[in-house]
């Protein structure tokens, strides 16, 4: 009597398209490159770097990290190795965990650096008063 039972396994095997590498299925496992800014052929590793600071905007301010007075200092050495000392608006910030992860890549795709790294401190504080006038006059605030 038992042959006539037949078990359904469809639902429990893997189909082998599910288990084969990504390479076998023509996945890319890359990121996308990171679009970067024209620099000038004479710019300093600093400079581009706070040209790359300037295209990342803070979530909730419509201004970028570097007009809005976040970035406190920007140290490049001549190894290629950069530090960016900032703060957030608050340490609530939403973006807290994820903000120093996407500085960190988007300034070590800049060529000629070898390493890249956030400092975040929360000392100074951040206040309205370390905004460019620039970053005032985009707010409406002169």
């Amino acid at each position: 009597m038992t042959d006539d039972i037949k078990t359904d396994t469809s639902a429990t095997e893997t189909p082998a398209a599910e288990s084969a590498p990504a390479s076998t299925l023509n996945i890319s496992t890359t990121a996308a490159p990171i679009a970067l800014p024209e620099f000038a052929a004479d710019a300093t590793l600093t400079e581009k770097v706070v040209q790359v600071l300037n295209t990342i905007h803070d979530p909730e301010i419509p201004v970028n990290i570097y007009e809005l007075g976040l970035v406190y200092d920007v140290d490049a050495a001549a190894d290629g190795e950069v530090t960016i000392t900032m703060t957030l608006t608050t340490p609530n910030c939403p973006v807290a965990g994820s903000m120093p992860a996407e500085i960190e890549t988007k300034i070590g795709a800049i060529p000629g650096v070898t390493k890249a790294h956030v400092n975040l401190v929360w000392e100074p504080t951040w206040t309205p008063e370390r905004m460019s006038e620039a970053a005032k006059l985009e707010l409406g605030w002169l």
